[in-house]
């Protein structure tokens, strides 16, 4: 089949978790003899902030470790009808990320209607409850289904009608790229990988990362972006070291250096929308690195709380499994390879592309059935 995906940025991870998943999904559809073309604005956020922060070295990377994933650039969307045509011919599948100009998505849509492709709008984000305005918003009344990467965002689709339309689309590992090392080193300290956002959960990364590894007695290393000035002082004052910004493609081998990382969902997913993990769980037991979660339900039952990973429900408990973990290699050695079976059973990308295969074949039974 031929894809077309439209998304903010390929080459970019700057504060775009979502590229994460999708390099692996393209690059697994590929894989499997299938036709993929990505568009991606030209003055997208991302990649704007990771050219500014690091000029053209991270792109270059990009090119280098990613050489099937090129995308096409679009200049804005003031007059989407007209550029559309040539970027959707001959698609069989179209897929739109919630990221893209509302214009732009309803453009997709209309093009839908007079074409013989299927169109989905995949939605990986907590604007659902965070700010619902910005997703009604987009008109998707052209769009065949929406991609939701959690239960609770279907839910939330179809209530609004989508009814058996809204499919949940859970995101995944890279097991190309995330993996544990060949070699085995001295692992040492704690290691956080993730971004600032909007300070929705500086509480919690104080209660659960910043003195939880203080009173562990473990060195403590920060990477990613946005934190304010405010943010590098208290991880300095907890005797943590701010490292700045990690490609993606550098997160498996950071990983194993370390003895153990942190999950600190953010309060829209610990709360408003429980069941869904951040693209680091997967990418951490995709990598065999131990970790402990601060509260978060998985509802859905994605993993296996206190077998893939400890649960720490109070600043106390965190402190307390991470002593665990750093005296202890046998309890290590035995969460990291229960969570690699879990996402090697469940949670890999090419399961991620038989599931998308398999919603295809669903929506595309009925009108085979109707030609028949």
């Amino acid at each position: 089949m031929r894809f077309v995906y439209f998304t903010h940025s390929i080459a970019s991870c700057w504060n775009h978790g979502n590229v994460h998943f999708l390099r692996g999904i393209l690059r697994e559809l590929r894989g499997r003899g299938h036709a993929v073309r990505i568009f991606e604005p030209r003055d997208g956020w991302s990649r704007a902030n990771l050219v500014g922060d690091h000029g053209g070295a991270p792109l270059a990377a990009f090119s280098a470790g990613f050489p099937e994933l090129t995308p096409e650039f679009y200049e804005g969307a003031a007059r989407p009808q007209a550029m559309l045509e040539p970027m959707l011919d001959g698609a069989d599948v179209v897929i739109v990320h919630e990221w893209t100009d509302p214009l732009l998505v309803a453009a997709v849509g209309r093009a839908r209607r007079g074409g013989s492709f299927l169109l989905f709008f995949h939605d990986t984000h907590h604007r659902t409850v965070s700010d619902p305005e910005a997703i009604r918003a987009f008109d998707l009344s052209g769009y065949d289904g929406v991609l939701a990467f959690g239960a609770a965002v279907a839910e939330i689709y179809r209530r609004r009608g989508w009814g058996e339309r809204a499919f949940v689309w859970h995101e995944a590992a890279d097991v190309r790229l995330f993996r544990p090392p060949a070699v085995e080193t001295n692992r040492q300290g704690l290691v956080w990988v993730g971004n600032w956002g909007d300070g929705e959960r500086s509480a919690e990364l104080a209660t659960f990362l910043l003195r939880p590894a203080v009173a562990a007695g473990l060195a403590l290393d920060v990477f990613g972006v946005r934190y304010p000035g405010e943010a590098r002082t208290a991880i300095a004052q907890h005797g943590g070291r701010y490292r700045g910004w990690l490609a993606n493609a550098k997160v498996a081998e950071t990983f194993g250096r370390y003895l153990a990382t942190i999950h600190v969902p953010r309060r829209f997913y610990a709360q408003a929308l429980p069941g869904i993990p951040t693209i680091r769980v997967f990418e951490a037991l995709a990598c065999g690195i131990p970790f402990v979660s601060a509260p978060w339900e998985d509802s859905e039952g994605l993993f296996r709380p206190g077998e893939d990973y400890l649960v720490a429900r109070s600043e106390d408990e965190m402190t307390n499994h991470l002593r665990a973990l750093a005296g202890d290699p046998d309890l290590r050695a035995r969460l990291a390879a229960n969570g690699l079976r879990t996402i090697a059973e469940r949670h890999t990308c090419a399961h991620r592309v038989d599931a998308l295969l398999s919603i295809i074949d669903r929506i595309q039974r009925p009108a085979r059935r109707g030609a028949a």
